[in-house]
């Protein structure tokens, strides 16, 4: 059973050269994933239209992560991983079976600490701050870049 993994978002990225990126390496992704039983990569955005903050953004990312998925939230305090690392990790729960796993980037806030308490990893970029919507570039070329570790492709380079 492929892994398909849900990239969960708070905010709607418009057309733009974040676009192009993040379409470009999710395309990447399913394509060099699918003999490794990755992907397909989907991307689930919601808005808070209400105002309601991190709470109300939760709520909004909650509804669309899939029952049973692996959570792994993008958070400034979590695991620094390296890219191959990382790949290990995808084709851990690959092996183990499950069937789905939601990457989940909050809004501006930052993810709610109740939800970030269900994760079942954290993982940080780094302790800089990055803007919620350039993260979803960063982890599609990071999943591009596990798919091509695991390939065993040239892309990687140490």
């Amino acid at each position: 059973m492929p892994l398909r993994v849900h990239i969960c978002a708070v905010g709607r990225l418009r057309t733009g050269p974040e676009r192009a990126l993040l379409d470009d390496y999710l395309t990447r992704f399913d394509r060099s994933g699918r003999a490794l039983g990755l992907g397909p990569a989907q991307v689930h955005e919601v808005e808070d239209r209400k105002g309601g903050g991190m709470a109300a953004e939760a709520g909004l990312l909650a509804g669309v992560i899939p029952k049973g998925a692996v959570i792994c939230a993008l958070d400034e305090r979590g695991k620094l991983m390296s890219s191959p690392d990382f790949a290990g990790r995808l084709a851990g729960w690959r092996d183990e079976g499950r069937g789905d796993l939601a990457f989940v980037i909050g809004g501006a806030d930052g993810i709610a600490p109740e939800l970030r308490a269900q994760a079942d990893m954290k993982l940080s970029f780094g302790q800089m701050v990055w803007p919620h919507m350039l993260a979803r570039v960063m982890l599609a070329e990071q999943l591009y870049r596990a798919a091509s570790i695991l390939a065993g492709a040239p892309y990687h380079r140490v």
